[in-house]
């Protein structure tokens, strides 16, 4: 995908000849093999500059919270504490959906932290000039690679050996065949989550570019609606698919507990 410049991008151009410098310990790109630049280093500075735009958001509103008398109460206007409630809940229903109440609640630390900063993320491409960190491959991935991570992990604690006796199918004899297929469709997970969102965010960032670029006033107007829209489904779709392969590797976890 083409680069786009941001407030972020004029931001490190101020220290150009450092980032050149130190730009060879990313090392080249793993699609391409592309050699770092100075500009290998905004998807990396976009990233935390949305994690800590979501950590003053939880400690705003976790400062509401704490006020016992205020919190009980609901507020009857739209405010942060009342959006970031509805959208956390809305996520913990769809896991609760997914997987049960008791795994939902277990495992919804991830779930909501990777619908959080996704959702987050996309946000910034409705933003004229703000970097948007889902639309680079290495985020996206990173973002997939902690899931794949987790619930590989998750699913070895709650099954054992038995989740790897599971993909080798239900019978023996299948399992020279059926073993390599299901581990190369676990491979496939996180390229699946990393590829999917980094192109919809991307196209979607570019698109939303090219129009404001034409005329700034009205005729943006359907796209950034468009926009908003793949926002809201990406994040969906992504956070979706987490509670998905979730449930899947800790499939049985209860019935085991008992």
């Amino acid at each position: 995908m083409p680069e786009h410049s941001t407030w972020l991008t004029l931001l490190l151009a101020y220290v150009r000849d450092t980032l050149d410098q130190n730009a060879s310990a990313l090392g080249e790109s793993f699609v391409g093999h592309h050699a770092p630049t100075w500009r290998s280093f905004e998807p990396l500075a976009a990233a935390l500059f949305t994690f800590f735009l979501v950590l003053l958001i939880a400690v705003r509103v976790r400062s509401r919270l704490d006020r016992v008398d205020e919190a009980v109460i609901p507020e009857d206007r739209l405010t942060l504490r009342t959006f970031m409630e509805t959208f956390l809940a809305y996520f913990y229903d769809l896991a609760k959906s997914v997987m049960g109440p008791e795994r939902a609640k277990r495992y919804f630390p991830l779930i909501g932290t990777a619908a959080t900063f996704v959702f987050f993320s996309n946000v910034m491409a409705l933003i004229p000039g703000m970097p948007v960190a889902t639309s680079h491959l290495n985020i996206t991935l990173g973002c997939a690679l902690v899931v794949f991570v987790f619930f590989n992990a998750w699913g070895l604690s709650a099954q054992g050996m038995g989740y790897i006796k599971h993909l080798a199918g239900p019978v023996w004899w299948l399992a020279p065949l059926l073993f390599p297929l299901e581990v190369l469709s676990l491979c496939i997970r996180p390229v699946t989550l990393a590829v999917r969102l980094m192109v919809n965010m991307a196209a979607d960032h570019v698109m939303l570019g090219l129009f404001l670029g034409l005329i700034a006033l009205l005729v943006p107007l359907p796209v950034m609606l468009l926009s908003c829209l793949v926002v809201i489904v990406q994040t969906l779709v992504f956070t979706l698919l987490t509670c998905i392969y979730v449930g899947l590797a800790t499939e049985g976890h209860d019935e085991h507990a008992h």
